[in-house]
């Protein structure tokens, strides 16, 4: 199976490990993997603050529509881009079915690849951030507000990590605070939503706290030092490909 890697604009910037353990992460599952070196932004960045009309010209679609005649998926280690590209920027460019093989990368290893296995050690207590738009926006777990059968994908994978001692906080499918423009425009209301994610974390007495996205944390590390925090962020594609 061919899989294009898509590398969001912030992750390649700032967090280029995430990246890595991707790419490492797609090739143990059997796949050949493409780095998709012309696609930077999802233009999310430019939507969220208002000015969505000027991504949806050739500079931002048309890397993505010409990449995936080349590939079977294309995969993100991020629900953010994802739900972005599949219900904004390029969803009035392509039918369902080729919406469909745009994947987060925890959604691609647990339903398309469903004969991966995991063999990862990561022997430490971790607290798990269900985002927004990997929770509501792409179904990766069942939101609490809407009762009935549990399920979380993200679980399943983290659960077969050897040594991983798994820890749901309080509140945690709650937002931490960041929504992009919202934690500029909106500080202070950002700030205390993040103060209340990293007080649930804290009680939880855990190493780490993990999460599908790392624009998530790009705010909550900042919180978290803020506040002297000992507890440490870190994508779950990282521990997924954890041999540590």
């Amino acid at each position: 199976m061919r899989v294009g890697l898509f590398v969001p604009c912030y992750i390649d910037q700032l967090y280029p490990t995430v990246g890595r353990a991707s790419l490492e992460l797609l090739q143990k599952s059997g796949c050949e993997v493409i780095f998709l070196e012309d696609i930077l932004c999802c233009g999310q960045p430019m939507a969220n603050s208002g000015y969505e009309h000027y991504t949806t010209n050739k500079n931002y679609a048309s890397p993505f529509l010409e990449a995936l005649p080349n590939v079977d998926y294309v995969v993100a280690p991020s629900a953010s881009c994802i739900y972005h590209l599949t219900h904004h920027l390029l969803k009035e460019e392509l039918e369902q079915d080729k919406l469909q093989k745009f994947k987060e990368i925890t959604e691609f290893l647990h339903d398309v690849k469903t004969n991966f296995v995991v063999q990862s050690y990561f022997p430490h207590r971790v607290a798990l951030h269900k985002s927004c738009h990997g929770l509501r926006g792409l179904q990766l777990a069942k939101a609490s507000e809407l009762g009935g059968t549990a399920f979380s994908k993200i679980e399943n994978l983290l659960n077969k990590v050897e040594g991983l001692h798994l820890v749901i906080p309080a509140q945690s499918d709650e937002c931490c605070g960041f929504g992009g423009s919202f934690s500029v425009f909106e500080n202070a209301v950002s700030v205390r939503m993040g103060e209340d994610k990293l007080k649930n974390v804290l009680h939880e007495k855990v190493e780490y706290l993990t999460a599908t996205d790392m624009s998530c944390f790009m705010h909550l590390e900042g919180v978290f030092k803020e506040n002297e925090s000992v507890v440490k962020i870190v994508h779950i594609t990282e521990i997924l490909n954890s041999s540590l």
